[in-house]
């Protein structure tokens, strides 16, 4: 139990960290005292030290804590998995090459590809990727750590909202009321499956076969 409670105390961190420095208010007065790039590496180097150690300390005591369900690894569950971990490595490629008009490097405001199956592909892949390891990972350290990409995804795509809305573009205004919060709810899916770059999906798929691939060497199981 004292390991679940390390990784939900990092979880907080990181998450407090990162909502609290991209806050308007917050984000602007520091880059104001500190610079655009400074900001930018301290950022950074604090996300990077409570991630770090909530990796590690997940990896050196994985599957710690009481079991609360267990899933066999069965081909079934192998399989739907990876076809879950597919969809998220696309939209992760796609999130990554155009990025959101809300985002701390905003993009382009016209909706396209990814961004009409979610206004936020980066954060709902880490979403996808957390709820899909749940599934064969049932102790309590396993529910946090996977269980915080979830929350952190959907507490850090409405936090985003939030942050833009208040600025007042009207621009952004519109693509947040053209596009799904949640993954494939939106009317305009099948029009951004379509409008998805080859070389996204060639990248997405080609790194789930990679990591699939090599699963059991760098993470186990």
């Amino acid at each position: 139990m004292a390991v679940t409670i390390v990784l939900l105390i990092l979880w907080t961190g990181f998450a407090g960290s990162h909502l609290a420095l991209s806050s308007r208010a917050v984000r602007g007065a520091l880059i104001a005292r500190l610079g655009e790039g400074a900001f930018r590496l301290f950022y950074s180097l604090l996300a990077l030290a409570f991630f770090v150690p909530l990796v590690w300390t997940y990896f050196t005591n994985k599957h710690a804590g009481p079991w609360l369900w267990t899933l066999p690894r069965s081909a079934w569950l192998i399989g739907l998995v990876s076809a879950g971990m597919a969809i998220a490595f696309v939209l992760l490629a796609a999130g990554m090459a155009r990025p959101s008009p809300a985002s701390i490097s905003p993009g382009a405001p016209t909706p396209s590809g990814a961004q009409r199956i979610t206004r936020h592909p980066v954060f709902m892949a880490f979403a996808i990727f957390g709820l899909l390891h749940l599934l064969p990972n049932g102790s309590t350290a396993d529910i946090v750590f996977f269980g915080g990409f979830v929350v952190f995804a959907l507490v850090g795509g409405w936090h985003q909202d939030q942050r833009v809305l208040a600025g007042g573009n009207p621009d952004v205004r519109a693509f947040l009321a053209a596009t799904p919060f949640l993954p494939f709810t939106g009317s305009t899916t099948l029009q951004g499956l379509k409008e998805l770059p080859p070389a996204v999906v060639v990248v997405g798929l080609a790194l789930t076969a990679l990591v699939r691939y090599f699963h059991a060497a760098w993470f186990g199981g």
